[in-house]
């Protein structure tokens, strides 16, 4: 159920969501479905908790824990993010609600936030790990590096977007695998 209703926010945006759609792809009553959430809100609320936070996870939290040079792992991020066309035009999910739902609903907004912080908090310990194996420069703050990361990782997307052209997701992408490559510390620098 929480699958189908993500893909009609994802889809729609969540006020133009439809209750009956996401019935009508899971075979669940009205019913059923509000035995399980007490409201429209509170199924969004679970979208992000479990699905849209499992999606950022998967495709940022885990893979920056792997082995690697820190900013090896970062440019392998960014890289590997989705640039289908419908990747690009649905764009960011995490992004999208943002946008939408923050100024709306303070409870979608916190919910929201604490994924960005998550994400924030994983980049910069990240980029700490780095200066700690004289890999990454001493001179940045991690903290203030990993915030300006996802503003360009999510302006890329929302560029992107806009844009409906896989071509400026390109362009973006490849300018923010510039700019992490310039994070490293001089004598680590590599090409490619």
């Amino acid at each position: 159920m929480l699958q189908a209703a993500f893909r009609e926010v994802h889809r729609s945006g969540f006020q133009s969501a439809s209750i009956d759609t996401i019935l009508a792809a899971t075979n669940v009553t009205k019913g059923a479905l509000y035995h399980h959430f007490e409201s429209k809100e509170a199924l969004g609320y679970a979208i992000v908790e479990e699905i849209i936070a499992k999606l950022f996870e998967d495709r940022w939290l885990t893979p920056m824990l792997g082995d690697g040079q820190p900013i090896d792992i970062l440019v392998g991020i960014v890289r590997g993010l989705p640039s289908r066309p419908r990747d690009i035009r649905n764009s960011c999910p995490l992004l999208n609600l943002t946008q939408e739902m923050s100024p709306l609903d303070e409870q979608f907004r916190k919910r929201l936030e604490m994924l960005f912080l998550t994400w924030q908090k994983g980049v910069a310990a990240l980029l700490r790990k780095g200066q700690s194996q004289g890999t990454v420069r001493r001179d940045l703050n991690p903290d203030e590096t990993a915030s300006f990361l996802i503003a360009m990782v999510e302006g890329n997307a929302s560029l992107a977007k806009v844009a409906q052209d896989a071509k400026v997701w390109e362009v973006g992408n490849r300018n923010i695998v510039g700019w992490l490559r310039s994070l490293r510390m001089l004598g680590n620098r590599r090409r490619g």
